[in-house]
């Protein structure tokens, strides 16, 4: 099986056990999020250990092993993407498995479990991304929408549209249920790498805030801010950005 085929089966299978757990009735809803997580998390880091076992593995889930430093290719996880909206049977969480080669984002799939039927979203089977309409989307975080996200599309006059997970937010782009995703405050390189590679391999544009490339496999695994859109939207949004961070020296 190819890389990308096992990244999207291991994100489909997860997704399916991660609804099995939440549809068992046995946990609180308190206690929901940390049994699907560590439920999920179990399965992909043993199967990835089993078929992949020369490769290094991080996952927001399992304790940082510093020795994938010196690996070249290095699959990051995040088995539950949206805990609370997992919790609360939202569409809008994902999982997360990704492959970064030499620190690029470069083979990962997103499954959407609570879609209907299932989502997968892969590096190896590109959509047709549909055409942005005249008045853009933003996906911002449904609680804590980013300052800079909101002035930008206030730019833009572009139309806010809450979501969950970062998963949810950068496939939305793809499905054509938004055109920007624009994040800055804080993330780790399990809520993007996924779906940066899987936003590349749809023709997307995909960077830090500031235009420089993400880089995963780092000994510091905060990376903190993303840019996902549409390509003929990427300088637009960079240079307003970039004025923004101007205005606020």
């Amino acid at each position: 099986m190819s890389d990308a085929a096992l990244a999207a089966h291991l994100a489909e299978v997860a997704g399916r056990i991660l609804i099995e757990v939440r549809e068992s009735g046995v946990f609180s809803a308190k206690a929901l999020g940390k049994a699907g997580d560590q439920t999920a998390n179990q399965f992909l880091c043993h199967a990835l250990r089993e078929v992949r076992g020369e490769d290094a593995l991080l996952s927001e889930e399992e304790k940082d092993n510093e020795d994938r430093l010196a690996q070249s290719r290095v699959w990051i996880v995040d088995p539950v993407d949206g805990t609370r909206e997992y919790g609360e049977a939202r569409a809008d969480w994902a999982v997360h498995v990704g492959l970064a080669i030499d620190g690029a984002p470069v083979i990962g799939a997103v499954a959407l479990p609570g879609f209907e039927g299932g989502v997968v979203l892969r590096t190896d089977e590109p959509r047709t991304v549909p055409p942005a309409p005249e008045k853009l989307r933003m996906v911002v975080s449904r609680t804590r929408p980013a300052a800079e996200a909101v002035a930008i599309a206030q730019k833009l006059d572009a139309e806010l549209v809450p979501m969950g997970s970062a998963g949810a937010k950068a496939m939305a782009i793809i499905l054509g249920q938004a055109d920007i995703y624009l994040h800055s405050g804080g993330q780790y390189e399990w809520d993007s790498m996924a779906p940066a590679a899987v936003a590349l391999a749809h023709g997307l544009h995909a960077s830090r805030i500031d235009g420089s490339p993400l880089v995963y496999n780092q000994r510091d695994v905060y990376l903190p801010d993303l840019l996902i859109c549409r390509q003929e939207h990427a300088e637009m949004v960079l240079g307003h950005i970039a004025a923004l961070a101007q205005d606020a020296a």
